[in-house]
């Protein structure tokens, strides 16, 4: 039975590694995936899904307007398609995520979605809020804090490792502008009390 699936974490736990490999997974026994990604990240290159630790592959790719139950309905039409792996899904827009849970329960086509669920000020993207209202099933990708405890948060830092506390929801970048921090150190850094 196919499932709408929402694998979330903070930035730099690793949710890409386990997109690939899950996808890896499935073209090993035979099977065809097909894989989406942002239009707007393209830190790895446009359509390409890369981890920090030098796996990648190329995908298709989505921007925030696209119909994607259309999308993918012309993908199955187009020959075998077993899973749809969707990598940073927090940009997802409300009605993609709508398109997508029709996708599972209309084409029957499992759909495993990867992203951020909160933002540097702790707040929802859009997409992550969507997707953790309609999902089947939600994974947790767990990854720590400088203290040992499970980082749930994450700062935006400038270039001298100053703490941004405003700004754009969505700022691509990488490793030198995000640190994952647990509740406790994410309020510390924010100066929340």
């Amino acid at each position: 039975m196919a499932k709408l699936y929402f694998n979330y974490s903070t930035m730099n736990a690793g949710k890409s590694t386990v997109l690939l490999q899950a996808a890896h997974n499935y073209r090993e026994r035979g099977m065809a995936p097909y894989l989406i990604t942002a239009q707007l990240d393209n830190r790895a290159g446009a359509g390409r899904i890369a981890s920090r630790i030098g796996i990648g592959q190329d995908a298709d790719t989505y921007d925030g307007s696209e119909d994607l139950f259309s999308k993918i309905e012309a993908r199955i039409a187009a020959g075998p398609c077993d899973c749809i792996f969707i990598d940073e899904a927090h940009f997802l827009s409300d009605a993609q995520v709508w398109q997508l849970a029709h996708a599972v329960d209309d084409l029957g086509v499992p759909i495993m979605c990867y992203g951020l669920r909160v933002d540097f000020r702790g707040q929802l993207f859009p997409g992550s809020a969507a997707l953790l209202a309609l999902c089947d099933e939600m994974r947790e990708i767990r990854t720590i804090c400088h203290c040992g405890k499970k980082a749930t948060m994450v700062i935006r830092q400038d270039p001298q490792g100053r703490v941004i506390r405003e700004g754009a929801q969505v700022q691509i970048g990488g490793n030198e502008s995000y640190v994952s921090l647990c509740r406790r150190h994410w309020r510390e850094a924010v100066g929340e009390r």
